[in-house]
């Protein structure tokens, strides 16, 4: 399967800034599911979860830098792991925003 089809079943959407004729699915996992969590649809996480499996997208979302609070608690939920184990929520906790103090 080329790399074009395997983006058919994403929504567009999710590539507003990104040149789709050289992406690469494999090589951007780390940047493609926090985009999935974060702004995708339901069945664009049906699509990761089936492509990649919940062991790599747990893996990449706990080194991820910055993940919302929402993605963060839905991963954390259905993977099980604690939202501590997560890089993004230890950032937060070291550096919190001034209107959420």
């Amino acid at each position: 399967m080329e790399d074009k089809d395997k983006l058919h079943g994403l929504s567009p959407l999710l590539f507003w800034d990104v040149d789709t004729t050289n992406f690469d699915i494999d090589k951007s996992a780390e940047w493609l599911i926090p985009r999935v969590l974060e702004y995708g649809k339901m069945s664009d996480w049906h699509y990761i979860k089936h492509y990649y499996g919940m062991d790599k997208i747990t893996t990449v979302c706990k080194s991820v830098r910055s993940l919302d609070p929402v993605a963060l608690s839905f991963i954390s939920c259905l993977s099980g792991e604690e939202k501590e184990n997560f890089r993004s929520y230890r950032i937060a906790q070291v550096y919190p925003t001034l209107w959420n103090s």
